[in-house]
């Protein structure tokens, strides 16, 4: 069989991901700019929804409780890179994926790196209320909660794809992905921690790290046969 050469033309899935990385890059700079400049109409969104917001937090116990436990334990980013730990050991011992694992593995780090990186250059300050509802530490842009759940679920699901699950597995893992990526970037403005721009941001840079990886992996080549699992097991 005839192998492709070096200089073949990239296949339509390697188009599709390196366009939307570029789509993706330029949006996020394009945010990050503005953050970095402090541009006044994005500042004063900010403030007008992060008020408003803010206020329904205190008027609303209940939900703000509820929005705590969300932000602090379901869709905290530790939880989030103890889910991807645990698919990694997943690939490795059930379907030896080695090079998926390492992929995978690499993938949320380098988006951890990036995040933390972000946060010291653009060192934003986080809301400050008379009566807050919640704390967090670090600088505010860009939201790690919604950075970490966006590379997370979205590497998932694209290896849930890849993987060609059942169409009820899919459409299950797909509503769980949407709801916590929107519902941790909501807690986190609800809440008072974060600026409507730091999840966007997050949002943005997420959906990158995801189209770069998947760009990587594909171009890498990786053609793993996984094993099925064994079912006496």
């Amino acid at each position: 069989m005839h192998s492709p050469s070096v200089d073949s033309p990239p296949r339509p899935e390697h188009r599709t991901a390196a366009g939307s990385a570029g789509v993706l890059a330029l949006c996020s700079a394009l945010l990050l700019t503005l953050v970095a400049v402090r541009w006044s109409p994005l500042i004063t969104t900010d403030g007008d929804i992060s008020g408003t917001t803010h206020r329904w937090a205190v008027d609303e116990p209940g939900i703000t409780q509820a929005f705590r436990v969300l932000t602090d334990w379901v869709w905290d980013p530790w939880t989030m890179r103890l889910l991807c730990a645990a698919v990694v050991v997943w690939l490795v011992v059930r379907l030896a994926a080695r090079w998926t694992a390492v992929w995978l593995a690499l993938a949320v780090t380098l988006g951890t790196l990036l995040q933390q990186a972000l946060k010291a250059a653009v060192d934003r300050p986080r809301p400050v209320w008379p009566d807050p509802v919640d704390s967090a530490h670090y600088s505010a842009y860009p939201s790690g909660h919604a950075m970490t759940a966006t590379v997370v679920c979205g590497l998932l699901l694209w290896l849930l794809h890849r993987h060609g699950v059942s169409r009820a597995v899919w459409r299950s893992a797909l509503t769980v992905a949407v709801v916590s990526v929107i519902g941790v970037g909501l807690t986190r403005v609800w809440l008072g921690v974060h600026w409507p721009s730091d999840v966007l941001g997050g949002w943005l840079l997420g959906a990158l790290v995801v189209a770069l990886a998947v760009w990587v992996h594909q171009r890498a080549g990786i053609r793993e046969h996984p094993r099925e699992p064994d079912a006496s097991s």
